[in-house]
């Protein structure tokens, strides 16, 4: 059996969006025999009318319509595969798989993403929002090429774990509160304060801090993102405790108020991939964007 030809189906969407036989052999630069001989051939292959010629412009008929609704996709398929073909005869460019935890800052992410395309533009960042035990467990069965993750981590087989960042954490505090210079775990938990969800190394960290005092106190809320802890700041519902770098950008903002803790609270995090990383040059090529990103 024959396959479908990607020309004939290009010909025959360019006549369902122009209209006519003439337009689309202009905009395909073709001659009109060919153009008819396109539709012709189509037909044979599909065993269908795909087309009814009108006075002023040709018609789809219903099989015409679901041809050229799915052809689509083909063609887009296709320039999709042609350009991946083409990228990865570099030898240096290709598709990465990264995991991101939750306690990642969302104002970071974008700036080594975009150092990323700068430094090599043809690399493309498929994104998945995972947990850190999930990342290493994906990492081992080769789902994920990098994770950014919590630290520390148990060690798991064939998966290199780098330090990458230590961050200070704060907190953040609706502007209406009168707050001390420093913010203790006995001022905070006798407020309204929101946290990340359980099972999540955020919630763990604060919940140790909590606990040097001698505190275990119930969040009002727990959440999944840091956006939203900030959005709960700055409506005056609730305090959050978040990484400095994921709240810089509210600093001199009249909505919030950020104080340092006491006793101070660090954020761990490393990024882990396969060892050794496998051919090519993609995967290191974003391991050193990440480490630029190191503190």
């Amino acid at each position: 059996m024959r396959n479908l030809n990607l020309d004939q189906l290009q010909t025959l969407i360019a006549i369902a969006d122009l209209g006519t036989f003439a337009a689309a052999a202009q905009a395909l630069h073709l001659a009109p025999p060919t153009v008819s001989l396109h539709i012709k051939e189509l037909e044979s292959r599909m065993e269908a009318a795909l087309l009814v010629r009108g006075r002023r412009q040709a018609v789809l008929t219903p099989a015409g319509d679901a041809l050229v609704q799915e052809g689509r996709k083909l063609l887009c398929a296709s320039d999709d595969l042609i350009d991946l073909v083409r990228r990865r005869a570099t030898g240096r460019e290709g598709v990465v798989r990264m995991g991101v935890s939750a306690g990642v800052s969302t104002r970071l992410l974008p700036l080594v993403l975009a150092a990323l395309s700068e430094r090599s533009p043809g690399i493309d960042i498929k994104l998945e929002a995972v947990g850190s035990a999930d990342s290493m467990q994906r990492l081992r069965a080769g789902t994920l090429d990098i994770g950014i993750v919590a630290s520390p981590q148990p060690a798991v087989t064939q998966i290199r774990l780098l330090p990458w960042r230590n961050d200070h954490m704060v907190a953040l505090l609706p502007a209406c509160w009168d707050a001390p210079e420093w913010v203790t775990p006995e001022w905070l938990a006798s407020r309204r304060w929101a946290s990340f969800a359980p099972a999540t190394q955020m919630h763990g960290l604060i919940a140790a801090w909590f606990g040097q005092a001698g505190l275990n106190p119930r969040p009002f809320l727990t959440l999944s993102y840091p956006g939203a802890l900030k959005s709960l700041a700055a409506a005056s519902q609730s305090a959050a405790i978040l990484p400095l770098e994921e709240v810089q950008d509210l600093c001199n903002t009249p909505e919030v108020q950020v104080r340092h803790l006491r006793p101070a609270l660090m954020r761990p995090m490393a990024v882990a991939h396969r060892h050794p990383a496998g051919p090519g040059g993609t995967i290191a090529t974003v391991l050193q964007v990440l480490a630029d990103f190191s503190t």
